[in-house]
């Protein structure tokens, strides 16, 4: 498979880095602090083992996680994301802000 690089656009860039929703959770959980495959996942009720292999492979080779794999029995893999990813916080918190200033219509419904 041919890679057709990144978009010029920076917002298409963005949305092709960071594509599907557990992409952001992903990096929210990884905001954290390195974690390993199984916390990831526990912390991600519904993601299937093959989509969360899939971003995180997929963040690997754009360079927005770090893949540690240390030499114990059994061996022990943890991820982290590097600068750039940790680039990620202001962005993730600002959209967090945006949406809670969107006013939840089904609240103000009175019955």
């Amino acid at each position: 498979m041919i890679d057709p690089g990144l978009p010029e656009c920076g917002v298409a860039r963005f949305l092709t880095l960071l594509n599907g929703p557990w992409a952001t959770l992903i990096v929210r959980e990884l905001l954290h602090g390195p974690h390993r495959f199984t916390e990831l996942r526990e912390a991600l009720p519904g993601i299937s083992p093959h989509t969360l292999t899939s971003r995180l492979r997929q963040f690997e080779r754009h360079g927005i996680v770090t893949r540690t794999t240390y030499a114990e029995i059994p061996p022990r893999v943890e991820y982290e994301l590097t600068p750039l990813g940790e680039g990620l916080r202001d962005v993730l918190e600002a959209m967090g802000a945006w949406a809670m200033a969107v006013p939840d219509h089904e609240a103000d419904v009175t019955v």
